[in-house]
């Protein structure tokens, strides 16, 4: 039973006294009675008191919850937005350089530019601050998960070449080998230390629709930095940066 409930069945049954007490003022009462009434109703005012408080307190307690409730309704609203909105692509978060860091990473440009036919390097994902840099000439009507969505169709290709160029020609049936020739062929002075694929590439390794909107998407991807063109023989090589 809370405070409140049982200071109010006090003052109930102190009201009742009260009223058998009254009841009974058409006779004369001894002064013994009326001394009693004066000390019930001390006690019942002193009651009445102590209910004011609790009342407060519990409109407090009620104004607290409500504040409380508007809090986590806030807050409900800010983590379902979040979940709305998370991206499909999240770019790897790159960590402060050190002075080891710095070593590993020359080293790390430097096998680039001496690439092992076992272990490929992947396009990193645009982040939205890169996204948001292209200029909107250049972007259109594309959207940050549409391009995106091309670098994994660069990467789903070029871990398709670049695995079959690690193969030897015997474990190779005749349309890898044919491949494997059209990929060597396909190299240069200039392409020596690059990763890179042509448009061919896309179309046999992905569902990706080669047209003007993915050229202009390669193109945005070039202003990022995430690749570069190398030309010669008439052909266009792209090649990651």
């Amino acid at each position: 039973m809370g405070d409140l409930e049982r200071i109010s069945l006090h003052v109930h049954d102190k009201i009742s006294a009260l009223q058998r007490m009254l009841d009974l003022s058409a006779a004369e009462l001894p002064q013994q009675k009326i001394k009693k009434l004066g000390q019930e109703l001390l006690v019942l005012g002193r009651l009445m008191e102590e209910f004011e408080h609790c009342v407060d307190q519990q409109k407090e307690q009620l104004k607290h919850l409500k504040d409380l409730e508007k809090f986590f309704q806030v807050n409900v609203e800010v983590v379902q937005q979040m979940k709305d909105n998370i991206p499909a692509h999240i770019p790897h978060r790159k960590g402060p350089v050190s002075g080891n860091d710095a070593v590993m990473n020359q080293n790390q440009a430097e096998t680039v530019k001496r690439p092992s036919r076992t272990v490929v390097k992947e396009m990193e994902y645009v982040t939205v601050p890169e996204f948001e840099s292209i200029p909107q000439y250049m972007r259109g009507r594309v959207t940050y998960d549409q391009l995106n969505v091309v670098v994994d169709s660069f990467n789903t290709a070029l871990t398709a070449k670049y695995k079959i160029l690690s193969q030897s020609l015997k474990t190779l049936n005749n349309h890898s080998r044919k491949l494997q020739e059209r990929f060597k062929n396909q190299e240069t002075k200039d392409t020596k230390g690059w990763y890179f694929i042509v448009e061919d590439d896309i179309r046999e390794f992905t569902q990706t629709k080669v047209d003007k909107r993915f050229q202009g998407m390669l193109n945005m991807l070039r202003h990022c930095q995430r690749l570069r063109e190398l030309r010669g023989g008439g052909l266009v090589r792209y090649a990651l940066s």
